[in-house]
This record gives structure tokens, sequence and C-alpha cells, in this order.
């Protein structure tokens, strides 16, 4: 029998599980055996820690959030640093990993990650160890797929967050600042903001104008309405204040977070006591919890294909959805293009027809 092993790595994503489950469900009947490293690729190098994945383990969890394997966004298999820039893994770690699968007796890998664990990937399959990658960001900003798993859930966290925020920004006259994840890309801020009836919805891919948009609030309250819900990406650039990070984050990218209190206590320097303000971070409440429906369907079709496309035999690909269909792209395509929220973007310009103020 021919042995994969799996690894999922960076952060933990509504439909991890529901892979796992597939790849497992789909391949051993066809005469394949597996083993989930823990940890990431950690769990690869020295000391290896990993499980065996059976039918029997894999039953009852695609339901479940976050993932048997546990995972890491850190360690000595970082792939990515910010926005895309590529790190180099240290050669002696690729010869590690490729050393201890070879004692393992792997016959190859099946990587579930977004950019940087993609990335990683590449490196390691230039040492002759066959690789399959499924994509995973809740983001949902990888050029080469039209939809991620997770992010269907990540935005309906966030939906019904801002459904809950409109009757207490309404019954105190406060305008809320409510920060959703997105580095680079807006899709779960604009995604939310427009199921959610935000009144401002401010992305990471555009210029923000710090003047105008306190003018557009400054106009509400002209006109009676003193609420506001704003939906604030993480990654918004505050003018010549850049992009807010999290103080004393040890990762292998640049941890983003504040950019709504940045912005809410710029605002008050500007206009002080004109507005009541608070602000609310979603942060790791868009990853967590059970997958819903669409997403655990996504995950699935993901796990079932990388299975199959590995038993064709081809390697250094990923999984990627388009136009409805599962194909294969090279790994290096995959993670070479970042997908931006643009002004033709359809979620964007029915926004800004339906009056919400968008930067």
């Amino acid at each position: 029998m021919k042995k994969i092993g799996i690894i999922n790595s960076g952060g933990d994503c509504a439909g991890l599980n529901a892979v796992i489950s597939a790849v497992v469900k789909t391949g051993t009947p066809r005469g394949y055996e597996f083993i989930g490293f823990e940890r990431g690729w950690e769990g690869l190098l020295d000391p290896l820690t990993y499980q065996e994945l059976t039918l029997e383990r894999v039953r009852g969890i695609s339901h479940l959030g976050g993932t048997i394997l546990r995972t890491a966004n850190k360690g000595r298999f970082a792939g990515k640093v910010g926005s895309g820039d590529m790190s180099k893994i240290d050669p002696d770690i690729l010869a590690m990993a490729k050393r201890n699968a070879d004692q393992l007796g792997l016959d190859g890998l099946i990587v579930i990650g977004g950019d940087g664990t993609l990335s990683a990937a590449t490196q390691l399959a230039k040492y002759g160890l066959k690789l399959v990658g499924v994509p995973k960001t809740i983001d949902n900003d990888l050029g080469a797929t039209d939809k991620t798993f997770g992010f269907s859930t990540a935005v309906q966290v966030a939906t019904d967050a801002l459904d809950k925020i409109h009757t207490t920004a309404t019954s105190h006259d406060r305008v809320f600042f409510v920060e959703c994840m997105g580095r680079n890309a807006g899709w779960i801020s604009l995604f939310a903001g427009v199921a959610g009836s935000a009144n401002a919805i401010l992305l990471p891919e555009f210029e923000f104008d710090l003047d105008h948009f306190l003018a557009y609030l400054r106009r509400r309250r002209e006109l009676g309405k003193s609420s506001a819900i704003v939906v604030v990406s993480e990654g918004l650039r505050l003018g010549r204040h850049g992009q807010s990070h999290q103080a004393g984050a040890r990762s292998s990218e640049k941890v983003l977070g504040g950019a709504s209190e940045n912005l809410m206590r710029t605002i008050e320097s500007l206009a002080p006591e004109e507005f009541e303000m608070r602000h609310v971070v979603l942060g790791h409440t868009q990853r967590g919890g059970s997958p819903m429906s669409q997403d655990r369907i996504l995950a699935k079709r993901y796990g079932v294909e990388a299975m199959l496309a590995y038993e064709r035999g081809e390697t250094d690909v990923m999984i990627a959805s388009r136009a409805g269909r599962m194909i294969t792209v090279p790994i290096v395509e995959a993670v070479d293009t970042l997908k931006l929220v643009t002004r033709d973007t359809y979620e964007y310009q029915a926004a800004k027809m339906l009056g919400t103020y968008i930067n």
C-alpha cells in the first residue's frame, strides 16, 4: 500500500477536518494509507509528531471546526513573510523533511494551506517529494481559485455579529467600527458589509481619505442619523499611519490588528467628542466553529479531488475551483497572484448602488 502524509499549516479554518476526512475516505478504498503530521510542517521535522489517519479516526469529524492535526503559522518551515514575499527555507531543514518522509516510507504529501504553506511546499517539491496542494484561506484571496473553503463561514460569523451590533448602535446613538479579517484583500468585509447592511465598508485595496470619511459621518449626523455601522478590514491603510500591527506578535507573517481602534482614536483626535464611538474586533471568531453547509461541501470536494489528482500521478499542483469545476494548477502559479477586490467587483458595485460608503 502507498503511504501519503497529510499536512495542514497556517491559521485554522472552518472545513479543515472535512478536507482531511474526504482525502482519507477517498484514498483508503483505493489502497492508500495515511498519516497526519501535527502542528503543520513542524510535525515532519525532528522530533517527528504524527498520527495514523484511518477510516475510524476520521469518522464524524467533518462538522467539527479547527483541525484534529492542530496547526501552526510559525516555525522552521515559513514560506512567506508579509504580503507575498517569499521566504527561503534553510536547505538543511528541507533536507530533514525529505529524509523523514523517506524514513516513514511516504510516497508523497497532500498539503492544505494558504500561500505561505504552499510556497513552502514548492521548495520541498524540488527535493523530489510528490505533492498535491489544497487551498486554505478564509480571506478568499488566492488568485488561482474562485473560492476557498472557510470563507462562507467567516462571512456568516461577521454578518451575525453585524446584525447584533446594529441594535446596540441604534439604541445608544453610537458609531461602531467592526473589524474583520482581511490582510490585503477585503472580501470578508465586503461580503459581510453588504449582507449585514453596514453603513460604510473600508477595504485595504484602496486609498482611504480620512477627511472625506469624517465628512460622511458629519453629514449622517446632520440628517439625524446618529448611529452607524462601519466595517473595517484589518489591513486598512490609514494614510501616513499605514497598516496597524499587533505589538509583540511572533509569526512568519506580519500580524495585523488594531485598525478599527486606530481609526476610532484618530477620528476622536480630529473631532473631539463629536461622536460616541466603539470598536469591535471579531478576530478569530471568524476562523472558529463548525463550518456551514456550503463550506463542508466545498471542503469535501477539494479533498476528493486532491486524492484523485494524486492517484493520477499529478505533482506540484494545487486543486482549484473555477466556474463550478475542479481543476489542477501548478502551485507556483497558485501562490503567485492575490485575488483582490476591484471597483468592478459586483458586490462593490452593489454596495455603491445601495448607498453604502465604500472607499
